[in-house]
Order: structure tokens, then C-alpha cells, then sequence
């Protein structure tokens, strides 16, 4: 890949949500405001080869942008208001105000994450728009068919219309009502790129997770005693810990037993447990853990362990019979029998882990599980073609990779 080619891909991630919100500020118009954008990133690609990547890329595609917008506008509708209000873009004027949080990525975040949108909805649109995420990566985070988050992106957008919901920059007064969904946005992009779904992607994106974690930190700032923006962060560092040591030289993913534990992070692991010790004297004076707080907590249990014989496995089954009780979903249920599995042995874990079959059947990783559990049952065939639909569902190619080989070992 060319320098150039390099700098547009890069740029593009850096600068796609900012060239949108910026249009989007002008015009009130979402897909007015997508398709200038990426207009003017399809005329970067034309152009940067010959002329050079400008000094400031982000200003430059932002006004190429705008005027992509002019021209539709005009396009579209002849009438004098209509290129009296196209104009105004070309009127710097003073700088809107930018609201309590100084980050331009997280106040845009925080911005789509509008509460007069159903919760569905404005997580698909604000990963599509701010996270970076395409909608194939969206409808694998869901387990959903890429035309349902097509559906709900379009309706919010729909909605924003419909119901005229100003793209106005949140309040501090906003930010404990929008959290909750900037969280699970953020959530989502990490785990994009702790374990990337696309067949045509790094095994593992750091960008994301690196992304993920600043903006979670910066939240910690502004809402320093929300719980689970805490744990949130406790549960990102705990995992981006382990990451040097979960991919192989030769590109394979590295399962958790296997892994090399001196390679980990101490110091993000350090860190990740104290913020964990703080959620757990909070629990202990009456202060109920949430989802995030549960998932580090569970984290902190295997990152404790120097030795993966060490870990104390009744601690984490008792950990995800809480988180059940809190999020009562079919990925919480199969984590939990995968540790059943450790504790009780894989014929108590079978009978968990066959019953999800219906709901689950189209994700790689329940396929994978149930494979592990069948061949420490020693039943290799029914394991060999658990793999194998786990392998043709897997996108990730390290994690691909994995399962070939224990596929492979099979007697």
C-alpha cells in the first residue's frame, strides 16, 4: 500500500465522524451529511496521488464536504432559501459552543447518543456514524442479519427528521441520561478490535481498543463516580493486558490456558485491579455492582492467576450467576457453562451449554464451545463437525487459524 494510500485510510478513521458532524451541523441532514462526506473522500483517493495529502486533512476534506453538500442542495431544490441557507457553510462566523466535554470524538459519541432514540437505534447509528465500525461489524456485534441494523439505522435517522431532534452538543447536565448507550458504544468498538470480526482485517485492531480505552478514560473524568464507567474501564484495561501474548508469531489466536502470562501488561493490570477493589468496597457498603463492574470483576479473577491451574473457577461461576440475573442473555449463559465446564467438569456443562443451540446458532463461538466440550468428552466426531461450522462462521483469521488446528488434533 502506497504512502498515500497509508494516510487517506488513516485520515479516514480519524476524521470520518468530524467531516459528518460538521455537515450534519450545517444542514440538519444525516444522509445529506454521509454521502458529502464520502464524496469528499472519494475525490481525497483521486486527488492526494497527484497533488500531495494537504497540511491539515481533516479541514480539508470538511470543506470539500460542505460544498458536496451545496451542490445536492442545489440539485435538489432550486429555490432562493434553499441556497441562501447552503451558503451559510462558507461563513466560519464564531465557533459553536463546545458543552462540558472537550473531546471532539466523545462529544460527538455522546451527541448521537440522543435518548429520544430507542436504545437499538442509536447504538447502530452512533457506531456507524462516530465508531468507525461498518455495518457488517455492527450486525456480528448484534448476532443480527446486516439488513436489521440497515433498518434501524435508517429509522433513527427517520426519527431525527420526523421528530426535528437538534444535533445539539450535550449539556452536563445530559451526560448521566446518555451514558449508559456511550458506554455500550465504546464496549462494542473495543471489542471490534480485541477480536476482529472481518475476513480482511488485522486479527486484532488496536486502534479500536486503544481508541475505546481513551475515550473511557476521559468519561472517568467527567463522571468520576459512575460505577460503571469504572468498571467498564477496569474491564478494558484487564483484557488490553493480555493482548501481546493472545496472537502467535505465526498468526494464530492464543486461547487464555495457553497464553504466556509473563507477557502481560502488570502495570494496565495493576491499575484495572484497583479500580476493581474500588467497585468491590463500593459494593460492600451497599452499592449493587452492574454489568460492566461484574464482567472486571471476572477479568480480575483470571489476570490473578499466575498459573491458569490457579484460577479460582467457583469465584468466577458464582461471578456470572450474578451477571445472569443482570443481563439474562444467551453469551452471558454460554460464558457461564464454559466455566461450569472448569469447575464441575464438561458433563455438567453439556447439558447448559446444548440447550442455547436454538438461540445461538448462528455464532461462531458457541460452535466452538460446544466442540471443546465434546472432545473432553472424547465424542471427536460430534467435536470435528462442531468445528467445522465454527471455522466457516469465524471471520477472524488468527481465530480461524485455532480452531483448524484443535480441529486437526483430533484423533
Amino acid at each position: 500500500m502506497s504512502d498515500v494510500a497509508v494516510a487517506i485510510t488513516r485520515v479516514h478513521h480519524e476524521e470520518w465522524a468530524r467531516v459528518v458532524a460538521a455537515v450534519t451541523r450545517r444542514f440538519g441532514d444525516l444522509d445529506i451529511a454521509e454521502e458529502a462526506a464520502a464524496e469528499a473522500f472519494a475525490t481525497a483517493v483521486e486527488r492526494w496521488p497527484a497533488d500531495g495529502v494537504p497540511p491539515n486533512p481533516g479541514a480539508w476534506l470538511t470543506t470539500t464536504a460542505k460544498r458536496k453538500a451545496i451542490d445536492r442542495i442545489r440539485r435538489e431544490n432550486k429555490r432562493d432559501d434553499k441556497h441562501e441557507e447552503a451558503r451559510v457553510v462558507y461563513d466560519d462566523g464564531s465557533p459553536e459552543p463546545l458543552g462540558a466535554i472537550d473531546d471532539d470524538r466523545l462529544r460527538l459519541i455522546f451527541t448521537c447518543c440522543h435518548p429520544a432514540l430507542a436504545m437499538e437505534a442509536r447504538l447502530a447509528l452512533t457506531l456507524r456514524m462516530v465508531g468507525g465500525l461498518t455495518v457488517p461489524e455492527i450486525a456480528r456485534a448484534f448476532l443480527v442479519a446486516e439488513s436489521a441494523i440497515g433498518q434501524r439505522i435508517t429509522r433513527a435517522k427517520a426519527k431525527i427528521k420526523a421528530a426535528g431532534v437538534p444535533y445539539r452538543v450535550p449539556s452536563a447536565e445530559d451526560l448521566p441520561v446518555r451514558v449508559s448507550g456511550v458506554l455500550t458504544v465504546l464496549f462494542l468498538v473495543f471489542n471490534e478490535g480485541y477480536l476482529a470480526t472481518g475476513p480482511d482485517t488485522d486479527p486484532v485492531r488496536q486502534d479500536l481498543t486503544t481508541e475505546a480505552i481513551r475515550l473511557t478514560r476521559l468519561i472517568r473524568v467527567l463522571l468520576p463516580d459512575d460505577g460503571e464507567v469504572a468498571g467498564l474501564l477496569a474491564l478494558m484495561l484487564l483484557i488490553e493486558a493480555r493482548c501481546t501474548a493472545r496472537v502467535a508469531a505465526g498468526g494464530e489466536l492464543v486461547a487464555l490456558h495457553e497464553q504466556d502470562r509473563g507477557a502481560w501488561d502488570t502495570a494496565l493490570i495493576a491499575e484495572g485491579h484497583r479500580l476493581v477493589r474500588e467497585r468491590l468496597a463500593a459494593a460492600a457498603a451497599g452499592v449493587a455492582p452492574g454489568r460492566y463492574q461484574i464482567l472486571a470483576a471476572i477479568n480480575a479473577v483470571h489476570t490473578s492467576a499466575r498459573d491458569v491451574r490457579d484460577t479460582d473457577w467457583s469465584q468466577v461461576v458464582a461471578l456470572y450467576d450474578q451477571l445472569i440475573h443482570l443481563d439474562p442473555s444467551p453469551i452471558v449463559a454460554l460464558n457461564r457453562a464454559i466455566a461450569v465446564a472448569e469447575l464441575d467438569g464438561p458433563e455438567v456443562a453439556f447439558a447448559a451449554v446444548d440447550r442455547l443451540a436454538t438461540e445461538l446458532a448462528g455464532y461462531h463461538a458457541y460452535h466452538a464451545s460446544r466442540a471443546d466440550v465434546l472432545r473432553r468428552l472424547g465424542r471427536s466426531q460430534e467435536a470435528r463437525a462442531a468445528y467445522d461450522i465454527a471455522i466457516d462462521l469465524a471471520g477472524n483469521t488468527a481465530e480461524t487459524a485455532y480452531l483448524t488446528r484443535r480441529r486437526d488434533q483430533l484423533r
